[in-house]
């Protein structure tokens, strides 16, 4: 583990890339979203925040539709892929809702014009957003199907001059195989970009990994489900894993 903060306990990080999925909005339900648990994500986010810390983030759109499914049950593939978008962006929208309510000035911005709801993609303006602490919800993916909501949040992130991506999930970090499955999994403190491609650890798909690596941008691997361990893990606590070069 690799300490993220400086001597005097404040994070070393300026701005960064949170990435989370569509389903980690949905709680305890099968479906949708449960607007506690985007509250409670929010007040991370806040928390953060608070550190004075630029946020970008990226949400995926699994709770909602996911464009994979629905290629492999018939549907063509671009136009799945396109629906998957439109989940995302109504993530966005609802992560925007909940920051708002919590007093957290926040721009939603999409890859797919939508200029009623959200700003067009201009990455100068996004970076004069960041400047001004306002938390830029980044939506629609890349604009492109075929594209994960990983590879746009690894895209984002190099676009922002973000200096790490942290990548919420439903474990501490990444492990050599499954910790829900097998009690004798290993985590891992640190890991390469490599070793994640050759052993397929699952961190984020090979595309985003490549593009991480070709810019070395760090990936911090942490449990979203742990109250406080964002904040945590940015004041150099907690546990997580760093995926780097």
């Amino acid at each position: 583990m690799t300490d993220t903060s400086d001597d005097t306990g404040k994070t070393t990080f300026n701005r960064v890339m949170l990435k989370i999925s569509g389903e980690a909005l949905m709680g305890d339900t099968a479906f949708g979203l449960h607007p506690p648990t985007v509250e409670r994500i929010a007040r991370e986010v806040k928390s953060v925040h608070d550190m004075g810390v630029e946020i970008c983030m990226v949400i995926g759109g699994g709770n909602i539709f996911r464009g994979l499914q629905g290629s492999a049950q018939g549907m063509e593939r671009t136009t799945a892929d396109y629906m998957g978008m439109l989940a995302t962006v109504m993530n966005a929208l609802a992560m925007q809702s909940a920051l708002e309510g919590l007093g957290v000035f926040t721009r939603v911005i999409s890859a797919i014009r939508m200029d009623e709801v959200a700003e067009p993609y201009i990455r100068r303006r996004a970076v004069r957003h960041l400047e001004k602490k306002r938390v830029c919800i980044f939506a629609a993916g890349t604009g492109n199907p075929y594209f994960t909501t990983d590879t746009a949040a690894t895209l984002r992130a190099n676009e922002m001059n973000c200096e790490a991506i942290f990548k919420g999930t439903k474990v501490d970090g990444v492990y050599n195989k499954d910790p829900v499955k097998h009690a004798d999994a290993t985590r891992y403190d640190t890991v390469s970009y490599d070793d994640v491609l050759q052993k397929r650890l699952g961190v984020m798909d090979a595309s985003a990994i490549a593009l991480a690596r070709d810019n070395d941008l760090p990936i911090i691997v942490f449990s979203l489900d742990e109250p406080g361990g964002f904040k945590g893990i940015l004041a150099g606590e907690g546990t997580y894993t760093k995926v780097h070069g």
